[in-house]
């Protein structure tokens, strides 16, 4: 693979931008949820980028698609979080639809990756 650096990938960049918006999105959800969904959302959300970088950073191809699998479970949590948050009134769909069609476009990338890497 030709990418010397994480920060180079564009899925890479994506997920940080996933992470802002989770971060801007929680910031109006209710004071009794920061350690519960407010909490859960987030460190998912900050999970999808550290694990491709942790990923690209390793030294096999086996291990990096480990680590884009990770991404992708995390992705989906993120997800099912922010659907959850919606139908609880605390996003409007907006915002939801925002999160969600970016998740949509790294879910595809990183399947995308995962298949070059075989």
């Amino acid at each position: 693979m030709a990418v010397q650096n994480y920060r180079e990938l564009i899925v890479w960049q994506k997920a940080m931008d996933v992470v802002e918006l989770v971060y801007q999105a929680t910031k109006i959800f209710p004071k009794e949820e920061l350690y519960g969904l407010t909490n859960q959302v987030r460190r998912a959300a900050v999970s999808i980028p550290s694990n491709i970088a942790e990923g690209q950073a390793r030294q096999s191809t086996a291990e990096f698609r480990n680590f884009l699998s990770i991404a992708q479970g995390s992705r989906a949590e993120v997800e099912t979080q922010i659907m959850i948050a919606q139908r609880l009134g605390y996003l409007p769909q907006q915002q939801t639809d925002q999160i969600l069609n970016l998740s949509e476009e790294i879910k595809r990338m990183i399947y995308s990756l995962t298949a070059k890497l075989k």
